[in-house]
This record gives structure tokens, C-alpha cells and sequence, in this order.
């Protein structure tokens, strides 16, 4: 009776060419999934109730400081490793190791809009995440009644969006339309004076003829307000800055911009 050669292993099966791909705790990316990252977007998601949250993943240590949210919002953290974070979300996040997949939040339409403090901002295709997320900050921080996108040409509302406003994102009512220049229509039809932001607008922001309610229109970098957005404007106007640069990105000029307004109309 012949035996197997010397070194040789006896009834096992060989090893796989490729072993099988490790499973991630995590949910495939899709237009259903948000996933907001980072202390602030996370803690006020948690806190504002304003969506479906579907599981949330911590770090060891962010988990002791996110438990007592995370218990009141009906979610018990799932313990992961900060790499594992890092690589589903680019190695560049900084997460603070916390991570939220939830749901979108609500559509909203313009008759949605609640006139509270009379002031709307309309973003003519402004498509820069961290533009966008700054601008939802500051929105936020002026208790401005809700921000009108375009569908097209403007970002996901999720991600570096999300981190960047800081957890805005769950206080200010967003309206996504298909045509711009429609919605500018309603707006006037509900009695909103429209005002777009121009760098070479012939009065400026502060001498023009304002009142509430007000919708503030800010263009993209570089290309500013397209033709038929300016034509639906009541007013151009511009910012006059006294210093050797003349104009600002358009999330530093939204915010001098409501500054102004602020101070101006109150």
C-alpha cells in the first residue's frame, strides 16, 4: 500500500486562489442612504428628529460620548475600527470616529416654505460641496427660511456637503426645483422681492430698495447668474468691499451678504 509522499498534506483540500472578500458592516452606497460623518452633523441629526436613521458607527471612545443621544434617538452605536471608517469614507474625512446612514430628508416645495424670518437664499448652480455646506451654515446661523437649489447642477446633500455645514443641514428646509427661473416666478407671485448678488451690479447691496420678503440670489463662481436667473431678478446688486480685493467666494459673500440684509431690515 503506497502512502503519500513525505511533506505532503493528507485529505485537505487546498487553499482558495482568492480568499473571500471580508464583509463590511456597512450599507451599499444608494440614492436611499445618506451617510453624514463627523461630531456636529452627527450629534444634530441625532438630535433634530427630521429623518429616518437607519445605523450608526463609532469608534470605542466617540461611542462613550455619542451614547446618550444615540439612546434618546432609538440607536445603539456599532463598534468600529477607525480604519474601517476612514476607508468607506476617503482617508482624507476627518470623522471624529462617527459615522450616521440614515434616509433623505424630507422634499420640500416652495409652498412648504414658512415665512418666519423673510429671507430665502436661491443658488444659481453653485456646485462646490464645501461652498454649499458653508452657505447651509451660515443659513442656519441667520435663521433663514429655507435654501432653493437647482436638481441638477448642485451637489449630493450627504457627506463632505453635510460635515462642512456643520450640522446645518437638519435646520434649514431644503427646496431642490428642475427650473430655476420658474421658481423665481413663484417666489415674486408670493410676494418675495427677488435680489441677485452681482460683482458688477450697478447699485449696491446696502442703497438698494429692500423689504421683506426677500429672496438672495447667489450665482457660481466664475460664471455668476445666468442670463434668464438675472432677468427674473427685481434688483441686482452688489457687495462693495473696501479693500484691494474686490470680491469674495460665494459662501464668505452669502454671509456678508445676510449681514448686511440683517442690518439693514432686521
Amino acid at each position: 500500500m503506497s502512502r503519500p509522499p513525505a511533506g505532503k498534506d493528507r485529505g485537505r483540500r487546498p487553499p482558495p486562489r482568492h480568499p473571500p472578500k471580508e464583509e463590511t458592516p456597512f450599507r451599499r452606497p444608494g440614492a436611499d442612504v445618506v451617510v453624514l460623518y463627523g461630531a456636529h452633523a452627527v450629534r444634530e441629526a441625532l438630535v433634530a428628529g427630521r429623518r429616518k436613521l437607519l445605523a450608526l458607527y463609532a469608534t470605542e471612545n466617540a461611542a462613550e460620548r455619542i451614547a446618550p443621544l444615540a439612546a434618546a434617538a432609538g440607536l445603539t452605536p456599532k463598534i468600529v475600527d477607525p480604519r474601517a471608517l476612514s476607508q468607506r469614507l476617503g482617508e482624507e474625512s476627518v470623522h471624529q470616529g462617527l459615522m450616521l446612514e440614515a434616509r433623505p430628508l424630507p422634499e420640500a416645495e416652495i409652498a412648504d416654505i414658512e415665512p418666519k424670518s423673510g429671507l430665502v437664499l436661491v443658488l444659481d448652480q453653485v456646485t462646490d460641496p464645501h461652498n454649499v455646506g458653508a452657505i447651509l451654515r451660515t443659513a442656519a446661523a441667520f435663521a433663514v427660511d429655507a435654501l432653493i437649489v437647482t436638481e441638477r447642477h448642485s451637489p449630493d446633500f450627504t457627506g463632505v456637503l453635510a460635515k462642512a455645514a456643520s450640522g446645518a443641514l437638519e435646520h434649514v428646509t431644503i427646496v431642490s426645483v428642475v427650473n430655476l427661473a420658474r421658481a423665481l416666478e413663484q417666489l415674486a407671485e408670493r410676494d418675495f422681492l427677488i435680489v441677485g448678488l452681482d460683482s458688477e451690479g450697478p447699485q449696491p447691496l446696502e442703497a438698494s430698495p429692500l423689504r421683506k420678503p426677500l429672496a438672495l440670489v447667489l450665482g457660481a463662481e466664475g460664471k455668476g447668474l445666468r442670463r434668464l436667473t438675472r432677468e427674473r431678478c427685481d434688483i441686482l446688486a452688489r457687495l462693495d468691499m473696501p479693500g484691494p480685493i474686490k470680491s469674495l467666494n460665494v459662501s464668505n459673500a452669502c454671509a456678508a451678504a445676510l449681514m448686511a440684509l440683517r442690518l439693514r431690515l432686521g
